[in-house]
């Protein structure tokens, strides 16, 4: 991991300079060049909390309309601009797409009774982000994960969606039995999508407080097949955060957490037979990068690199963020762009994390 040295307040001011120069583009067109077959290049985020309206349930909440408008904005226009030099300089590369790591809407967690506003906040969404790149108001293809609260069981409008969404999406190399968890590649590295948390290990006989939906099954045997021994970077995709359930909790205990601890050991004893470049993930509505162990200990020296990213969009909140990641053949490379007015203005971090890739 690399800080930087420079002033903060000096770095905003070079920051909003660059952005006050983004703000002027409309959708960007870059050459394929800026996109090296070398290198994937992409956004993570998640949380974006689309909200309906309480009262008119066909309608958006107005602060949800508007912070997720303005994010999307970003979204588009931050290609092709110039990265502050504390952070390695030149332009952004154009991104391979957006993974977002779950919580699409907000209320699809609360039952039926809440399914008009689930699907109000889904349609919105969709109008939103389309899938495929250019067929919503982004730019760029999206791959998404469900969360909490999309759908903490399975049930409810977000699972159904998803589902046909994947038969739909280009550039996917592989769609588990169920159609929910899925896989594809980008510039030599293999990306598996896998839902609110990974499991259903078979040595685990407790009831999960939120559902699997065979997510560990698909991933043994999509990189199986898929990765095998070929020493290929691997991306995972999840949305729950992995190491405070990494400690065995009695049974009672555990039946209340959201990632069983069995689950999650079976988890990173699959991952350590393979070359793993990141975890990326969201839920907890803080930014926080570390080395993953397999233990709880945020300070490990090695591990893998575990990427949780910040709330995107929410409705109730004006300070947001989300990354940019690059994977090229020897390393991760993570920035971070934050706001603190809701997305009406937005600096890049003076930050940034490097990662060398297992060997």
């Amino acid at each position: 991991m690399i800080g930087s040295d420079i002033n903060r307040r000096e770095f905003v001011r070079r920051a909003a300079v660059s952005l006050a120069g983004a703000a002027s583009l409309g959708a960007v067109s870059l050459p394929a060049a800026e996109t090296a077959a070398e290198t994937a290049s992409f956004f993570l985020l998640g949380d974006t909390h689309y909200c309906a309206d309480e009262i008119e349930t066909s309608a958006m909440k107005s602060s949800s309309v508007d912070v997720t408008g303005r994010l999307v904005d970003f979204l588009n226009r931050l290609p092709g601009t110039k990265l502050p030099a504390e952070l390695g300089g030149g332009t952004l590369r154009k991104p391979h797409g957006v993974i977002h790591a779950g919580d699409l809407i907000d209320n699809g967690d609360k039952g039926p009774g809440k399914y008009p506003m689930a699907e109000t906040e889904l349609g919105a969404f969709i109008a939103d982000w389309g899938l495929n790149g250019g067929d919503g108001k982004l730019n760029w293809p999206v791959r998404e994960v469900h969360g909490n609260h999309d759908s903490p069981r399975g049930d409810g409008p977000v699972i159904p969606e998803l589902k046909a969404r994947n038969q739909r999406r280009r550039g996917v190399k592989n769609i588990s039995s169920n159609g929910l968890h899925y896989s594809w590649d980008w510039a030599g590295v293999h990306f598996v999508a896998l839902g609110i948390v990974v499991g259903d290990a078979v040595n685990v006989k407790r009831t999960r407080r939120y559902a699997p939906l065979g997510s560990l099954p698909f991933l043994q045997d999509d990189l199986a097949e898929n990765v095998g021994t070929s020493g290929r970077p691997v991306i995972i995709v999840h949305h729950v955060d992995v190491a405070r359930y990494s400690v065995p909790v009695a049974d009672e205990v555990a039946l209340k957490h959201e990632w069983d601890y069995g689950d999650v050991r079976a988890f990173h004893e699959l991952l350590k037979t393979y070359r793993v470049a990141a975890t990326l993930y969201g839920h907890t509505h803080v930014r926080n990068i570390f080395r993953w162990d397999g233990t709880k200990n945020q300070h490990a020296a090695t591990g893998i690199p575990s990427i949780n990213t910040d709330n995107a969009s929410h409705y109730n909140d004006s300070k947001q963020a989300f990354l940019h990641l690059e994977v090229d053949a020897k390393e991760l490379r993570v920035h971070e762009f934050s706001t603190a007015d809701a997305w009406q203005t937005g600096i890049w971090t003076p930050q940034m994390w490097r990662f060398e890739l297992p060997g």
